[in-house]
């Protein structure tokens, strides 16, 4: 092959992202050269800040409305933009509802995330909610979403995966994957499961190190793969490898494993879709190897696309990804047939996309008002069920016990529960306290007193304070707004999510608003 067509098809697995609202020089370069896709963050996203007062005003005398269509329009003009370049570029993004969201990173997501659907029960709730965040990503002009994540979440103290999970019962995890997948889908959106073969039983975030899951094949096989394969059998375009070690399946990175990718997820559970990688700046498979190799082992090993969340200013670090992998075709280390079939499946998922525009047009008149809110307050529970406090009547101290968010989530949502509350109750005050904070004077404050946790079964000094506020305070409420650990509390209430619709569910039930 001469050296442009084998420039281009290097170019055609490649998928990074970039900085600002518009568009670089070289981005648009790569594109004419082949580039077959981009995957968009927070970073690119462009809102109209004049207009945040207003868009504010409205939420808060309507708190049912969904999606931030300032970030949406302007998302789509970005889109547009990419592709005047390269119609057929695939444009991804993660945007799985819940902590996870990039269209509405600066006013949190309008939809409970995966747990708070799991604990709902309601896989027709799930189906809809997914179909809406469908409608919002469609409406950008993206093909692919990073979603859901299928992981069944084995081990409460997961840093990375907790309240992304639809839980930690396999057939559960794969009913409510399978109707999120049909949900946006039916939006005419590409899904992906990930992260394969799964990164529920791990205490390691892989964005620092590499996680390594324990179990025996048959433990794997049982409890991890049971949501991949309905995934699959439910028809979903793309699936997540993460960086991840199986010990039982190989001893490489899942990422950089023949074994992993083509042995198991190709030959064992027939996926013929398109196969990708997490972000290969992670440290998990970062510490191992430079990038240009980290492309070449996981393209050989059976990855289709290679996802690059930071790129250089100028591209140069795109491009010496590009030459790697056409080097290692050269010197006969990577097949050049592997590399076009990974080319054609990037061809493949655009092709699908061109051909749900029906779809697309479709779920654009399909609004579904107040979905979010619903969804995310058939996900409360509180213990005692059957001793419900009475509502707060007057506005509350609101304190936050806040661990710094992963690398996965990007940023705390916005709208926190005390932020929530005072949109009921004006005059709320809010404390956050972090891991080397300390607890403000309880006992000079007549107020009502909510303590606000995310995932205190994971943080030894989140339990501490919270003991030292239930001793100072014990008519306090508890909050548990990620997985949730023993009751603790005269009311301990469990949102099973950190979203802003999951925040305002939560202010309802306790205002007596619901």
């Amino acid at each position: 092959m001469i050296g442009g067509e084998l420039d281009r098809m290097a170019m055609a697995v490649l998928q990074p992202g970039f900085e600002g609202t518009e568009p670089p020089a070289w981005l648009r370069r790569a594109l004419a050269e082949g580039l077959g896709g981009v995957i968009l963050f927070a970073r690119n996203i462009t809102r109209n800040v004049a207009r945040d007062v207003t868009r504010n005003a409205a939420r808060n005398a309507a708190p049912d409305a969904a999606g931030d269509a300032d970030a949406v329009g302007g998302t789509a003009a970005l889109v547009a933009e990419l592709r005047r370049e390269r119609p057929d570029v695939v444009v991804a993004v993660d945007e799985e509802g819940g902590a996870v969201t990039r269209l509405e990173a600066a006013t949190g997501s309008s939809w409970p995330g995966n747990m708070a659907l799991g604990v709902a029960g309601d896989e027709s709730l799930t189906r809809r909610v997914a179909r809406q965040i469908g409608r919002m990503v469609a409406a950008a002009g993206i093909t692919l979403d990073y979603a859901p994540v299928v992981d069944v979440n084995a081990d409460p103290r997961n840093p990375v995966i907790g309240v992304r999970s639809f839980g930690s019962d396999p057939e559960e995890v794969g009913r409510h994957g399978v109707a999120w997948i049909e949900g946006l889908q039916s939006a005419g959106v590409a899904a992906c499961a990930k992260h394969f073969p799964g990164h529920g039983d791990t205490v390691t975030d892989s964005h620092l190190a590499l996680p390594a899951v324990r179990a025996s094949r048959e433990v794997i096989e049982r409890r991890d793969l049971p949501p991949f394969r309905a995934a699959i059998a439910a028809g979903v375009r793309a699936v997540m490898c993460g960086h991840l070690l199986v010990p039982a399946v190989d001893e490489l990175p899942a990422t950089l494993s023949r074994a992993v990718l083509t042995g198991l997820l190709r030959e064992e559970l027939g996926f013929d879709g398109l196969a990708v990688t997490d972000a290969i700046e992670m440290r998990a498979v970062a510490a191992l190897h430079e990038p240009g190799e980290i492309a070449v082992r996981a393209l050989a090993a059976g990855a289709d696309a290679i996802c690059v969340g930071v790129s250089s200013a100028r591209g140069e670090s795109v491009y010496a990804l590009r030459d790697a992998i056409t080097r290692a075709v050269r010197e006969g280390r990577l097949a050049e047939e592997r590399l076009a079939e990974a080319a054609g499946r990037v061809r493949d998922l655009a092709a699908w996309y061109d051909a749900q525009a029906e779809a697309r047009a479709a779920v654009a008149r399909d609004a579904d008002e107040g979905l979010g809110l619903a969804a995310a307050t058939a996900a409360l529970r509180a213990t005692p069920a059957e001793q419900a406090a009475p509502p707060l009547t007057k506005a509350p101290l609101v304190v936050h016990l806040a661990a710094r968010p992963s690398q996965a989530v990007g940023r705390a949502t916005p709208l926190k529960l005390g932020q929530a509350i005072e949109e009921i109750l004006p005059g709320t005050v809010t404390a956050e306290v972090h891991d080397d904070g300390r607890l403000p004077d309880l006992s000079e404050t007549a107020r009502p007193l909510v303590i606000a946790v995310h995932d205190a079964v994971r943080h030894a000094w989140m339990r501490r304070l919270l003991d030292d506020a239930l001793r100072a305070r014990p008519d306090a409420v508890v909050v548990e707004t990620g997985v949730p650990g023993p009751p603790a509390g005269r009311l301990y209430l469990a949102a099973h999510g950190n979203s802003t619709a999951s925040a305002r569910a939560a202010a309802r039930r306790l205002t007596g608003a619901v």
